[in-house]
């Protein structure tokens, strides 16, 4: 088992402070960034395994890649909604919400509630969130029916309408996610999107964003 202090030391090592001004030009990283990369961090992910303690501490370290990190250390069967939600409402930037949902979150027992709950939420990282679960859950849920993903689409129907570009991303990922999974959820996705474009300038992004590729790769 690491100490946390053993691997904060590691990621420190391994930071480049001359990567920090690409990653904050693309919206990458927080307040504390030591310009790690997520390849980087998921070799030292693999070398660790899984341990439910290490990621508690690398979260409350407050450290950017320390809580990438933390999301694919931690033991999905040891996490409760409580822990998430206190999590998500850490997210301070678009690369941590969306490794956090794919390497964990979406692997959790709480996966479909936390997408339809966050997506609900005012802040602009949980709503993110909410839309990153269930696009993670349209590809990796396989056995998962067509009409489980029915509440994600009417969610974002009603939710799309943002104007903040983080959130409105999030959304038409979603959409596009859902809409590739078999040709019965396309056909839903798309009468989603289009009805998406007679709204306001939030959700009429969203639609036009999502047709075009859900419109040139129909699933077989």
């Amino acid at each position: 088992m690491a100490a946390t202090a053993e691997v904060l030391g590691r990621l420190r090592e391994l930071a480049d402070p001359s990567r920090l001004a690409g990653m904050a030009r693309h919206g990458v990283g927080g307040a504390q960034t030591l310009g790690v990369t997520v390849a980087e961090l998921r070799t030292l992910a693999r070398e660790l395994g899984r341990d439910h303690a290490l990621a508690a501490g690398l979260w409350d370290s407050g450290v950017h890649e320390a809580r990438i990190l933390a999301g694919m250390v931690e033991e999905p069967a040891a996490v409760d909604a409580a822990q998430l939600d206190a999590w998500a409402a850490g997210f301070d930037s678009w690369d941590l919400c969306d490794q956090v949902c794919q390497n964990l979150v979406r692997h959790t027992p709480f996966a479909w509630d936390r997408a339809l709950a966050w997506s609900g939420r005012p802040e602009e990282f949980v709503k993110r969130a909410g839309f990153a679960v269930m696009a993670g859950l349209a590809v990796a849920d396989k056995g998962a029916d067509d009409d489980r993903f029915e509440p994600f689409l009417r969610a974002v129907a009603e939710r799309a309408d943002d104007d903040r570009p983080i959130v409105r991303k999030g959304a038409s990922w979603a959409l596009r996610q859902v809409g590739k999974r078999s040709p019965g959820l396309h056909g839903r996705a798309v009468a989603t999107a289009r009805e998406l474009r007679s709204g306001g300038p939030g959700a009429r992004w969203v639609g036009t964003d999502a047709l075009r590729e859900l419109e040139r790769r129909p699933p077989r």
